[in-house]
């Protein structure tokens, strides 16, 4: 199968979040370039590429935050026009970003964190079921939030997000710096949030664990796709699992 082949190929799922030739660019510079995927309800989708290859820039094109700015494409969720929006208002319709520094909010407890999330509405998961995932957050729920453990950290951004009435998540390498248990501990939770309906996009340079988890998998270079496919197939394809990831 060739290289525009994957591409072309469609997923026979009817699609929840269509991502549709988005671009965006810092400055003068493209760094997502014609950007289109499909996922159905309750999916994963693993983002890959190497380093540089646009994959943090392509969430927050997604995210609509502003950098990079989204000059041509359409990202529809759930039948709303995602492209037509502003951060806030993709937030309101249910798009939640979980960045790779995770902003925990310095001064405020593990709990104060989850009740800011829930000042407006929608609101998600209520804190007592979010503790129920991460029992450790329930733990140290009057422990400042930024001298938890970098794993504890990653539960409480993506405790942070479901605290809000969230549709789609998009995760940020979730994974980095993180023990092997603590990585088992984060997939276990994805897999739990997927079982919710929750469609997840994940950016992770643990491929091999993203894709082990992942429905779907598209991989790019240089801002451009340059796989569109399974997930299954990408761990059966080593020549392309070399040429574009090197594991």
């Amino acid at each position: 199968m060739t290289r525009h082949e994957r591409i072309a190929q469609a997923p026979t799922e009817a699609a929840f979040l269509s991502v549709r030739g988005i671009q965006g660019y810092y400055g003068e510079s493209y760094i997502v370039q014609d950007v289109s995927f499909d996922l159905a309800e309750g999916q994963i989708l693993a983002l890959l590429g190497r380093n540089g290859a646009g994959k943090t820039s392509t969430l927050r094109t997604l995210a609509r935050t502003g950098t990079p700015q989204l000059t041509a494409g359409e990202i529809w969720m759930n039948g709303a026009p995602l492209h037509r929006m502003k951060a806030h208002q993709a937030a309101a319709q249910g798009l939640a970003l979980v960045p790779e520094d995770r902003r925990i909010i310095a001064g405020l407890t593990v709990e104060e964190n989850l009740q800011l999330a829930q000042i407006a509405p929608p609101v998600g998961w209520p804190i007592e079921r979010i503790y129920e995932l991460f029992p450790r957050l329930g733990e140290r729920r009057r422990q400042e939030g930024v001298t938890l453990s970098g794993g504890e950290q990653q539960m409480l951004a993506i405790g942070r997000a479901l605290a809000r009435e969230i549709k789609v998540l998009l995760l940020d390498e979730p994974y980095e710096g993180l023990a092997p248990v603590i990585v088992q501990e984060i997939a276990k939770t994805l897999e739990l949030i997927r079982d919710q309906g929750i469609t997840t996009v994940l950016v992770e340079q643990n491929a091999v664990a993203a894709l082990k988890l992942a429905d779907r998998a598209v991989i790019l270079d240089t801002g451009s796709v340059v796989f569109d496919g399974t997930a299954r197939e990408v761990l059966e394809d080593e020549a392309l699992r070399q040429q574009y990831l090197a594991i």
